[in-house]
C-alpha cells in the first residue's frame, strides 16, 4: 500500500505526515489492519527496538474533584463507586510506589484528582517523591496534579521530579463538550509550565468519547506541536455514573489504527498505551505492543487493570523485553547534550545544545514543514486512561464494537493505595 510505505519512510525521518494520511490511517479497512500494525511497527522498531517501558501509577487522593470532566470517576457529581480518600502519606505513597517497582516499573506516576495543587499540596508530593526516589536508584517520578500555578513545576523540579503529566485529551475544537470548569487553554499552559522548568512534558489524548476522526488527528497534531517526550492514548473507560456511561465507540481494530496513527505522527516520542487497553484492546492487546514502547503495569487510578504477571507474560510472549532503568527510554537525537529523558549531566526538558526534540535543521521542537502538530500528555483521572466528550463529528462507520457494550470488564480498583489490601503489580 503507498500510503504505508510513505508512512513508514516519513516516521524513519521523523518527518511530519499530511492530515490526509493520518485520516487516511484512521480510514483503513480491517482487512489492512495487520499491514497498518506492521508499517507502524516497523517505525517502533526503529526508534525504540523491542523495549517496553513499564509505568506504575499511585493515587494519592482519589475522588472529591471540583471539575466536572464528562469522562472521569472522580468528576463533580459522579456516582461511580469508587474510592474516595484524602491525601496518603509519603511514607504510605512510597509503600504503594514499591509494589510496581518490584514488578519492573521503571517509572512511577503521582496522581491526585483536584483542579490543582496549592503550595502545601505542592510540598505533600515533594516529600513523597524524595521518599520514593531515596532508595530506588534510576527510578522516574511523573506528577499529575492537575493545572499549575507559577513556580510550582519549578518546586517539584527541585524536589526530584522527572516529569509532569497534563493531557490535552481532545481536540480544542470539541473541549468546551466535555469540561466547563477549565478550558483547553488552561490545559496547553501547564505543558509549556512543565516544559520551562525542565520537566520531561508527557501528555496525551482520550479516544472513545464520541469524537471523529479528524477530532483525533486534530489533537495528536496539537500534541506534536508540543513536543512531550511522552504521549499516554487512554481508551475510554465508560464507568456508570458518568455522563459517558454509554459511550462505547470502540473496537480492537479502532484502537490499533488510533495508536498507528499515533506513532505515525509521532515517530521518536514515547507512545504509551494507557487506560482502557483491557477493556478495549482485550486479546488484541499483544499487537499494540507493537505500535506502543510503553504501558502501565497492574491496576489504574480507580479502575482494575490487568494483572501485573500477566502484563509482564504478555510483553514476553510477544517477543519484547522490559526496559531497564539502565536504558534510556528515548532516542540518542531527542536526549541530545543531556536533555529530556536522560536527567545525566543536564537538565531535563533542556532544549539547548542538541537538547529535548531538537531538530537538525534548527527548527523549533515539533516543528514540520506543514506546520503545527502535538503529541501530548495524558491525565489519568479515571484509572490511567479516562475519556470524554462527545465531539459534534461522526465516528467512522462500523467503529463500534462487534460484540456491543463491555461493561463486564470495567471493574472498580478496591486494592492498593487507599485500602489495606496488597497492590496488584
Amino acid at each position: 500500500m503507498d500510503l504505508l510505505n510513505t508512512l513508514v519512510d516519513k516516521g524513519l525521518r521523523r518527518e511530519t505526515p499530511t492530515r490526509a494520511e493520518a485520516l487516511a490511517v484512521l480510514g483503513t479497512s480491517d482487512d489492512d489492519l495487520l499491514d497498518v500494525v506492521a508499517a507502524a511497527g516497523k517505525v517502533r522498531r526503529h526508534w525504540f527496538g523491542r523495549r517496553v517501558k513499564l509505568n506504575y501509577l499511585v493515587n494519592l487522593k482519589s475522588g472529591l474533584c471540583p471539575e466536572d470532566c464528562s469522562y472521569c470517576s472522580q468528576r463533580l457529581g459522579s456516582k461511580a463507586g469508587i474510592l474516595k480518600y484524602t491525601w496518603l502519606k509519603p511514607d504510605e505513597a512510597s509503600q504503594a510506589a514499591a509494589a510496581g517497582l518490584a514488578g519492573g516499573a521503571k517509572r512511577v506516576c503521582l496522581v491526585a484528582s483536584g483542579r490543582g495543587p496549592t503550595d502545601r499540596d505542592v510540598d505533600r508530593v515533594s516529600d513523597t517523591i524524595r521518599a520514593i526516589k531515596e532508595g530506588n536508584e534510576g527510578v522516574e517520578v511523573c506528577a499529575c496534579l492537575g493545572l499549575l500555578s507559577e513556580g510550582q513545576a519549578e518546586r517539584l523540579r527541585e524536589a526530584g521530579a522527572d516529569a509532569y503529566n497534563h493531557n490535552l485529551n481532545t481536540s480544542e475544537a470539541t473541549y468546551g463538550d466535555i469540561t466547563t470548569t477549565h478550558t483547553y487553554a488552561d490545559r496547553v499552559d501547564t505543558v509549556h509550565k512543565a516544559h520551562a522548568a525542565g520537566l520531561s512534558a508527557c501528555s496525551g489524548l482520550i479516544a472513545g468519547m464520541g469524537e471523529s476522526d479528524a477530532d483525533l488527528v486534530d489533537v495528536v497534531f496539537a500534541l506534536r506541536e508540543l513536543d512531550p517526550d511522552s504521549v499516554p492514548v487512554n481508551f475510554l473507560i465508560p464507568f456508570e455514573g458518568t455522563p459517558l456511561a454509554k459511550e462505547w465507540n470502540l473496537s480492537p481494530q479502532r484502537c490499533l489504527r488510533i495508536l498507528a496513527m499515533v506513532r505515525f505522527v509521532c515517530p521518536d516520542v514515547e507512545v504509551r498505551i494507557a487506560g482502557g487497553r483491557e477493556v478495549h484492546l482485550r486479546t488484541l492487546q499483544p499487537l499494540a505492543l507493537h505500535l506502543a514502547n510503553s504501558i502501565f503495569l497492574g491496576d489504574y487510578l480507580t479502575s482494575e487493570g490487568q494483572a501485573g504477571r500477566a502484563d509482564l507474560e504478555m510483553i514476553a510472549d510477544a517477543g519484547f523485553e522490559v526496559e531497564g532503568t539502565d536504558r534510556v527510554t528515548l532516542p540518542e537525537h531527542r536526549v541530545g547534550a543531556g536533555g529530556c529523558g536522560s536527567h545525566q549531566g543536564g537538565t531535563c526538558g533542556s532544549h539547548e545544545d542538541g537538547g529535548c526534540g531538537s531538530h537538525e535543521d534548527g527548527g523549533p521542537c515539533g516543528s514540520a514543514a506543514s506546520g503545527a502538530g502535538v503529541c501530548g500528555g495524558a491525565e489519568a483521572s479515571s484509572g490511567a486512561g479516562a475519556e470524554g466528550a462527545s465531539g459534534p463529528g461522526a465516528v467512522t462507520e462500523g467503529a463500534g464494537p462487534a460484540d456491543g457494550p463491555r461493561p463486564d470488564l470495567v471493574a472498580v480498583r478496591r486494592r492498593g493505595a487507599g485500602t489495606d489490601l496488597a497492590p496488584n503489580a
